[in-house]
């Protein structure tokens, strides 16, 4: 057999994959790692299985890193941690095998352990395009989501893929959502079972197995599979497919319990009839939906157009509402004259016009109204991302500022080392420079920006 380490990871172990993913990668590899042409039962190959993992449809600078194979954790967008989940996903690979079409829930869970500490991110995106991949590793990420949500609030944007372990780690978001032709599903289980005794007897090989242990050569590949060695090993699928409905009811609550996803039967479903199941919470662009995630966390107004959601809405903790611009109370009609306050009979009963709108905000002078205001001090990190990550006004930002706890003494002084130079188009000091040789945040943007 050649490529052993490549074959170990595929047959004779439970995967979280869509069949005709499994079956696409056996007749693509299959000639190489066993060195001839492989029949394949039980399963069917489809192009769409073989496609390699996307880019970000989210944060178009996501494109580059993967290219270039950056290391950087993720991409942050309007405090929003922006984090590919894509292609195969496996366990105890390299850090991010982007260009194999691989990701690890090693670095995966790396990168949720970073956001949930990192005070800059106030919110999680996960960016779901994989048809699944192996057990060992899927469940535990998966409880390290569904926890950091009661943290902070993560949104699932499938786009266009979240099959099997790819829906497992999308069912522990706050929410889902994506587009009408993306498909979730594949609440299930698969292994494989290779059968090399025809291939060898023809090749003129005979291979003993000596085993001690009356189970212990169980499903070796050198002879034909018995059926009481089937059923133990379809009873062992059928345990972990109790483990993953069980572990996307936690995630999904009242919208998918652990007895409906059982009842799915592994099917996959797309766009809204899988809103429909409870597999997902809205259909929409992910672009857009990414984009009113932003203004939710920021508190910005958004309008958004109606979508199909899951059961009349999200059933899960979080900033899932919309948020709208408050208008004028409309006066009352001319028929139903109010009396007038007796200290002011003369006041003109006309109905006066609505306030006008107050001017936008100088967006040098509201940068520097938050970074140089006194609650700002101990709160650096805070006062950065409100000034550069959001629009929020000044006035607003001051007083979210002055609600929040001051950071510990020991926090670093040089905070602008470690803010993206690309993203705050501030030019950040060299990591040794002593904190009273450098300016302050504030001094710097005011005087790049010309902010008196």
């Amino acid at each position: 057999m050649r490529h052993p380490q490549i074959a170990a990871r595929v047959f004779h172990t439970p995967l979280l994959a869509a069949p005709a993913k499994a079956a696409a990668f056996i007749m693509g590899l299959g000639p190489r790692i066993f060195g001839s042409d492989v029949e394949i039962r039980g399963a069917d190959a489809t192009p769409e299985a073989s496609r390699r993992a996307k880019a970000s449809l989210l944060d178009e600078r996501l494109e580059d890193d993967i290219r270039s194979g950056s290391r950087s954790p993720y991409r942050m967008r309007d405090g929003i941690a922006v984090i590919p989940v894509t292609g195969t996903l496996i366990h105890r690979g390299a850090w991010l095998g982007q260009s194999s079409g691989e990701t690890t829930y090693e670095g995966l869970s790396a990168q949720l352990e970073m956001a949930r500490r990192d005070g800059m991110v106030r919110g999680v995106a996960l960016e779901i395009d994989s048809f699944g991949g192996e057990v060992a590793g899927c469940f535990s990420l998966a409880d390290q989501i569904r926890a950091l949500r009661e943290e902070k609030p993560v949104w699932s944007f499938v786009s266009d893929h979240a099959y099997s372990a790819g829906y497992a780690i999308a069912s522990q978001a706050t929410r889902i959502v994506m587009p009408r032709t993306a498909g979730a599903g594949s609440i299930g289980v698969i292994c494989m079972h290779a059968d090399h005794s025809a291939a060898l007897e023809n090749m003129g090989v005979q291979v003993t197995v000596i085993a001690a242990g009356a189970h212990k050569a169980d499903g070796n590949p050198y002879e034909p599979l018995p059926d009481a060695v089937r059923e133990d090993l379809r009873a062992e699928m059928e345990q972990l497919r109790g483990i993953f409905a069980e572990t996307v009811g936690q995630g999904r609550g009242d919208l998918l319990t652990a007895d409906a996803a059982l009842a799915t039967e592994a099917r996959c479903l797309i766009g809204a009839d899988a809103v429909a199941a409870g597999l997902a919470d809205e259909i929409a662009n992910p672009r857009e939906a990414f984009e009113a995630f932003a203004d939710e966390l920021n508190g910005r107004a958004r309008a958004r157009p109606q979508t199909p959601t899951a059961k009349g809405g999200s059933p899960m903790s979080g900033p899932t509402t919309e948020t709208t611009t408050p208008t004028a109370a409309t006066p009352p009609a001319a028929t139903t004259p109010t009396p007038a306050p007796a200290p002011d009979a003369a006041a003109p009963t006309a109905t006066a016009p609505a306030p006008a709108e107050p001017a936008a905000e100088d967006p040098k002078a509201r940068i520097a109204a938050i970074l140089k205001s006194p609650e700002a001090e101990g709160r650096e990190e805070l006062a950065q991302s409100f000034a550069f990550n959001s629009d929020m006004p000044s006035a607003e930002a001051i007083k979210h500022l002055a609600a929040a706890p001051k950071s510990d003494a020991a926090a670093p002084a040089s905070l602008s080392a470690t803010i993206d130079a690309e993203a705050t188009e501030l030019d950040a000091p060299a990591p040794d420079a002593g904190a009273s040789a450098a300016p302050s945040i504030a001094e710097r943007a005011a005087k790049r920006h010309g902010a008196k």
